[in-house]
């Protein structure tokens, strides 16, 4: 009787653990190494797929809530596979889920059964996020212009990401991660909607100065050109956030017609932040190779504050970020670039010259969207940008202009001429004539 009750149990326990597996899809569904999984009650998991082997495990790590899906999978060679976090680069064997850190992640038998993929879990699982009901939304997020996504995979959900993640490099890589799943798979991610923080989180050994009490050097010695490629990092980690920010903070952007920006818009702008973070990349590595490193000089976060200040204003926001500060980044190139030319600094001398040639991108990127925003609204681009230019900016714009440099990224002399004070306008244009930009040329996008 004894032995009838326990065959009894093994029985009921089996038909309990075959009502949990759960069927993901065909295995043509998972070509790549990594794929998250939704689950309905919230903790989502990651597949694992490597010469035919099919593997899951929590897609949050254990440490600090890293994606999991993004991270890379390593071969430790004795044939045993980690997941490697790209947050902290924990690892995490893929059988066990055990960290040679000691921690430990969650596991989950995978079965394929006549080419489908079954996970073995109580819990509905998806490709794409389940939707979420104004109950379990959080976050304190204003249900008028960012409400809070219901996918926890949107673009904009890892922009708010890399904007709170202090260290460079790990905002650097996560960018690049993003940038190549967005570009892969165009339609597969949805840009969403997430708040972003108020300002993006840096690390806290950073020494932050008034901008004015940075020192830049002149580039006459190795240590003032460390100077300067130490100050254009700190520019380039900025730029990188201004970049995120701008997709979360105006992911809810509507034209007057009602309309939402185009998903082009959103391609431009990880596109862009892809670049920016290239290029901390190469600084940093360059700085290290001069015998220093990011941080071992004070910075300013003087460039977060026309964020601030243009935060409900896309036009704005286009206007100063990209059409005044990337504009005079390339106004200064020139001269940058002959000071570390003077000290026969070849290897510097390239890394300035891959940023010029993609700063004039962004320009042109800032250029194309204000000019559509304007035409779909019936705005004239160029008084529309001078009224937000002289209300957002302090001064007037100051010569000397890359001119070639501005015309290529398709910004021509009457955008920004009539900003330069009287005196210095009359000296540079006397009798220019003005013309006006085609703005109907941009809503054909």
């Amino acid at each position: 009787m004894d032995q009838f009750g326990e065959d009894l149990v093994a029985a009921l326990r089996d038909v309990v653990e075959a009502a949990n597996w759960q069927c993901v899809g065909p295995t043509t569904r998972f070509s790549s190494p990594c794929t998250k999984l939704f689950s309905e009650d919230g903790d989502h998991m990651v597949l694992i797929h490597q010469d035919g082997l099919y593997r899951a495990m929590d897609a949050s790590c254990p440490h600090e809530g890293g994606p999991l899906e993004l991270g890379d999978i390593e071969d430790l060679g004795d044939g045993k596979l980690v997941l490697v976090c790209p947050w902290h680069h924990f690892d995490f064997c893929v059988e066990t889920g055990v960290s040679s850190t000691g921690l430990q992640n969650n596991v989950y038998d995978v079965r394929v059964v006549r080419g489908d993929v079954f996970v073995n879990t109580p819990n509905a699982l998806s490709l794409a996020p389940f939707p979420v009901t104004s109950a379990t939304c959080t976050g304190g997020v204003s249900s008028d212009v960012h409400t809070a996504s219901s996918a926890e995979d949107s673009l904009c959900f890892w922009a708010a990401k890399i904007l709170s993640t202090p260290d460079p490099m790990e905002k650097v890589d996560l960018t690049f991660k993003v940038q190549e799943r967005w570009d892969s798979a165009p339609g597969a991610m949805e840009v969403g909607r997430t708040a972003p923080p108020q300002q993006p989180s840096r690390k806290e050994d950073l020494t932050v100065l008034q901008p004015g009490k940075i020192k830049r050097g002149k580039g006459g010695t190795q240590a003032s050109r460390v100077a300067l490629l130490h100050s254009l990092a700190n520019i380039e980690q900025w730029a990188i956030d201004l970049s995120w920010d701008v997709i979360a903070r105006f992911s809810a952007f509507r034209l007057q017609n009602g309309e939402p920006l185009p998903r082009q818009f959103f391609t431009d702008f990880v596109k862009v932040a892809g670049d920016e973070a290239k290029h901390y990349q190469l600084l940093e590595k360059r700085i290290t190779e001069l015998g220093s490193f990011f941080g071992a000089l004070p910075v300013h976060n003087g460039l977060w504050q026309s964020a601030t200040d243009t935060a409900d204003d896309l036009l704005a926001r286009l206007a100063i970020v990209h059409m005044v500060h990337e504009a005079r980044g390339l106004d200064v190139h020139p001269q940058t670039l002959s000071r570390f030319a003077a000290q026969s600094d070849r290897a510097s001398v390239e890394v300035l010259e891959v940023i010029y040639r993609d700063e004039i991108t962004h320009v042109a990127a800032g250029l194309t969207w204000f000019t559509y925003i304007c035409a779909q609204e019936g705005r004239d681009c160029l008084s529309t940008f001078h009224g937000l230019v002289k209300k957002h900016f302090k001064g007037y714009l100051k010569p000397p202009f890359n001119t070639e440099g501005r015309k290529t990224a398709g910004m021509t002399e009457e955008w920004y001429i009539p900003l330069v004070k009287p005196s210095s306008q009359q000296e540079k244009q006397p009798g220019k004539p003005s013309v006006l930009p085609n703005c109907s040329d941009a809503s054909a996008l």
